[in-house]
């Protein structure tokens, strides 16, 4: 694909998916958490206007890098619209973002608060906050279409971290709908695990594990600082051997 053709080309389409996104009530467990959330907000929230629908990806489509996690929460993208932003996980990935020059600031506020991503792009596998942090293996299934439509409209992407073993699992079970040849036996969920996966034709997909910088890892020290910041160095190394 030219830079003409990319430039008109995947923005619209991608505009198209994020819509139908936003719009998703698919899941009627999910809409009634999500939108219950937004009705009754945290204490110290107040006087936000959650955003209470699903989120869709954010980032460079031009990027060459994937991230995906599990799933909005409750009062951090819920509240706020975007991916990873207003939450404590959030300041976490755009913190190791920025040390490996992928986001232009460190911090992840609100929507509107300057945050570029330079050459990637954040998704998820579930685009609604669950209860308990935990969507069903249905819910997981039913949301899999939209990460599928990311990934065939964003042709640049060549190396996905993996968030966690239930977006690690949903990379796996992505690629092996599209195709791509899985090692054998199975790529196994281990923080810094890197898989090469190839598809028929020429393109070839690095895909990184890592923990999830959710409290339950950063607060007992199972993920810190360092070893999120090892994983983006991993991924700019493993981008530099794809050139």
């Amino acid at each position: 694909m030219n830079s003409e053709t990319f430039t008109v080309a995947v923005p619209n389409v991608l505009d198209r998916l994020n819509t139908e996104i936003v719009a998703c009530r698919l899941c009627s467990r999910l809409v009634r958490y999500r939108e219950a959330v937004a009705r009754t907000k945290k204490r110290e929230f107040q006087d936000w206007e959650y955003w209470g629908r699903p989120l869709p990806g954010f980032g460079d489509p031009r990027g060459r890098l994937l991230i995906v996690g599990l799933a909005p929460a409750a009062h951090g993208g819920n509240r706020t619209g975007r991916m990873f932003t207003g939450d404590s996980s959030g300041q976490w990935l755009m913190r190791a973002l920025y040390h490996a020059g992928f986001a232009s600031q460190p911090t992840s506020a609100g929507r509107d608060d300057g945050l570029i991503l330079r050459g990637a792009y954040i998704t998820a596998v579930v685009r609604c906050a669950p209860p308990d942090n935990r969507p069903t293996p249905k819910e997981i299934r039913t949301c899999a279409a939209y990460l599928q439509r990311e990934f065939a409209i964003l042709p640049r992407m060549d190396v996905v971290v993996a968030l966690g073993h239930v977006a690690f699992q949903g990379v796996l079970a992505l690629v092996r709908e599209q195709g791509f040849e899985v090692p054998r036996p199975a790529p196994a969920f281990a923080h810094g695990a890197r898989y090469g996966l190839a598809a028929p034709g020429t393109r070839r997909v690095t895909l990184i594990a890592s923990y999830h910088p959710s409290r339950q890892n950063t607060q007992t020290g199972r993920l810190t600082e360092r070893m999120l910041d090892q994983i983006f160095r991993r991924a700019r190394r493993a981008l530099a051997e794809h050139e």
